[in-house]
């Protein structure tokens, strides 16, 4: 993919976010254009501490580390993969829920995560609600998610799904509450929120990810007993 398409930047990006009862985490590697940028943040639900940062990223679909902080091992999963218009112009998007093993400082982390390729020339005005998690529904199966409005939501096609024991399904479109706090019937209560409001002329975001945890239900794999990652709300010129 060329740097410039139709007068538009390509950007790209690889971002990770693994989930569990006592640690939730992210990192991301991007590019906008020739621009790059990385970031991180760890959720320690044990400590209740937040902790963030932006250097000693390294990304990958099979490998995810911070220097100094954590390092995963990837695992595969069944991939749900979506090309869509944007603009005048066109966007992808590879998602898939893996393992997630490694390290984090001295404690060994065994947690499911959600792996996002995605690249493209998207609009420049982009805006997007998204929600990825992980979870165990009432039946005893293995389910994650990712849900979206904004980007790659067509009525059907779309990059909405539930992996199901890692079998993916597509999901109809849900509504995602103006506060973040529910999707559709699954509810959210966030604990900790990475959020940032950036002003650099050419390029400006207003961004929030809340950490936290999931109740209710989901479409195809019912009620969860417990459930655990993120919403999102992004809004950007770029």
């Amino acid at each position: 993919m060329p740097v410039i398409r139709g007068g538009r930047p390509r950007k790209t990006w690889t971002y990770v976010g693994a989930y569990g009862r006592e640690v939730m985490l992210c990192a991301a590697s991007a590019r906008i254009g020739l621009l790059p940028v990385s970031w991180w943040a760890v959720w320690d639900r044990s400590a209740q501490r937040l902790t963030e940062g932006r250097r000693g990223v390294t990304v990958t679909p099979e490998h995810v580390a911070v220097r100094g902080v954590f390092e995963l091992s990837l695992g595969d999963g069944a991939a749900v993969e979506v090309t869509s218009p944007h603009g005048r112009q066109q966007i992808w998007t590879r998602k898939r829920i893996v393992s997630a093993r490694g390290r984090f400082g001295r404690r060994a982390l065994e947690l499911q995560a959600i792996v996002d390729e995605s690249a493209g020339y998207h609009a420049r005005h982009t805006a997007w609600r998204w929600s990825a998690g992980v979870g165990v529904s009432e039946a005893g199966a293995q389910v994650g998610w990712n849900l979206v409005d904004g980007v790659h939501d067509a009525p059907t096609g779309s990059e909405r799904a539930v992996w199901i024991d890692g079998e993916p399904q597509e999901l109809p479109p849900l509504a995602f509450a103006g506060d973040l706090s529910a999707v559709g019937d699954l509810r959210f209560a966030r604990e900790a929120t990475r959020a940032a409001r950036e002003n650099y002329l050419v390029l400006r975001s207003d961004y929030e990810q809340p950490f936290g945890t999931f109740s209710g239900a989901l479409p195809i794999a019912g009620r969860l007993r417990e459930g655990w990652g993120v919403m999102e709300r992004h809004e950007v010129d770029w």
